[in-house]
This record gives structure tokens, C-alpha cells and sequence, in this order.
């Protein structure tokens, strides 16, 4: 994922509400959200090139989600692992969300810089494997890019805004889909510096992008309701617009 908008406990009905975008080279082979055939607890996409996915969920509760640090600058070190397997792992396993991310302190160089956000029945827990410190997610509104946690990038702050206007009216997928559609695109000034090309900054400082071989690939909408039902609507995209669409309902088991 390239942006994660996301509310813990901001509302009465709904434990978390998660809006996001997975943005990718449109050639990197893909299988769309579907409850995976070798492991039909899981609902998630699929990272062909690398086996990973980068935002899944349990029937059990248990929910995953991954997006990259940009640093033009890092390079990455021999024998790094991909981040999709970060929560690939996570949702196959049944290691609590803090004991998991507590292991990954242990060796933060295993992956490139990722940003990690993983939900079960104990709470949502946050890793930055630059900070390398586990946090435990406090009620409210948070975002999540390429930078660290409820960075001030100008599409994360439209992103929660828009995201806290959802929720003051009556949250549902649809109202989360319209809102990472935004192609607003902020002036150079507001721009972070991450060490990328000031055509590659501009290219991805709005919420949903899209040029001739990268972009939005997936936008999903989560409503995690308070009696336990889970509604994920995916949709697609290529590099002519909207694909195919799929929604999945179903109730979280003891």
C-alpha cells in the first residue's frame, strides 16, 4: 500500500474504518482480493512476483497492512525480504500483533523500511522498522504513506480530513472509495523530500495516481462493524481506469 487512512475506536459502530491504496508498476503480476483458495480464512490480494500481499484479513479478526518507506537515497541490502511478506505472514500465523511486531525489532535490517499495521482482538499495533519502536494505537483518525505515522504530507491530511467527514455522516464503502480517488495535487513547496526526483515527488503526492506503466492499482474500503461483520469492497485499476470490482461480507468467528 501507498496510503493507509485509517479510524481505531472514532466511532460507536465501528471498532476501525480503513480506507487504502496500493500503488504499483501496472506490468507486476497481481491476483485481486479473494479468500485464498490454499487458505480460505484468509481474504486478501496476491503479489505474484514476490507471494506476499499488502493488506489481508482473517476470518478470525486478524488484519494486516504494509506500505514502503521512500528513500531515494537507501539502497537495498542483499538478502532484504519482500514487505508483502510481512503481513502475508502475520495472517497465517496466530503470534498476537505485539508479540509479532515485537520480534521484528529484533532484526529491522531483514526488510527495507516499511511502515506496519496490524489489528487483532488485542488492539491496532503500529511498527516502523526505522524507528523500531511497537506502538500500540490510541482511538482516533491516523494515515499512513511512505513517510513515518500521521506524517504531515499534504495527501495525508486531505486524506483524514475527508476520512473524519465520512465518519460525521453515516460511514460506507462507497463514501470510502470517493475519497482515495482525490487527484488533488499539491504546489512543489508542500512537497516532502524523500530523495526521489522532484518528477516522481509530484507524480506521487496525491491519493490516487496514475501515469503510463504506475499507479493506483487497488482501492479498498474495510467497515469493521461493532457485532463483528466485515465489509471489503476492492476496486481496480489499470492504466486505462477502472476494472473489475469485488465486495466481500462476512462475520468475524471466535
Amino acid at each position: 500500500m501507498c496510503l493507509i487512512l485509517f479510524a481505531v475506536n472514532h466511532h460507536p459502530s465501528f471498532p476501525l474504518i480503513l480506507a487504502a491504496n496500493r500503488d504499483e508498476f501496472y506490468q507486476r503480476p497481481t491476483r485481486s482480493a479473494q479468500f485464498w483458495p490454499e487458505n480460505p480464512q484468509l481474504l486478501a490480494g496476491y503479489d505474484y512476483q514476490a507471494e506476499g500481499t499488502w493488506l489481508g484479513i482473517t476470518r478470525q479478526g486478524r488484519l494486516a497492512a504494509v506500505t514502503n518507506i521512500r528513500d531515494g537515497i537507501a539502497e537495498k541490502r542483499p538478502g532484504q525480504r519482500s514487505r508483502g511478506l510481512l503481513t502475508r505472514d502475520f495472517l497465517l500465523s496466530d503470534v498476537s500483533a505485539e508479540s509479532y511486531l515485537q520480534d521484528l525489532t529484533q532484526q529491522p535490517e531483514l526488510y527495507p523500511g516499511f511502515n506496519l499495521l496490524l489489528v487483532d482482538s488485542q488492539g491496532a499495533y503500529f511498527l516502523n522498522n526505522e524507528e523500531n519502536q511497537v506502538r500500540q494505537l490510541k482511538p482516533g483518525i491516523h494515515g499512513l504513506s511512505n513517510g513515518t505515522l500521521d506524517s504531515p504530507w499534504p495527501k495525508l491530511l486531505r486524506g483524514k480530513q475527508a476520512l473524519q467527514s465520512v465518519i460525521e455522516t453515516q460511514p460506507h464503502s462507497e463514501a470510502l472509495l470517493n475519497l482515495l480517488s482525490d487527484r488533488h495535487q499539491p504546489l512543489d513547496s508542500e512537497l516532502p523530500d524523500t530523495g526521489v526526483p522532484m518528477e516522481w515527488e509530484r507524480l506521487l503526492a496525491s491519493s490516487f495516481i496514475c501515469s503510463e506503466d504506475y499507479g493506483t492499482r487497488a482501492s479498498s474500503a474495510l467497515l469493521w462493524r461493532k457485532d463483528g461483520e466485515i465489509e471489503m469492497v476492492e476496486q481496480n485499476y489499470n492504466s486505462r481506469g477502472a476494472t473489475e470490482r469485488n465486495s466481500f461480507k462476512f462475520q468475524i468467528s471466535s
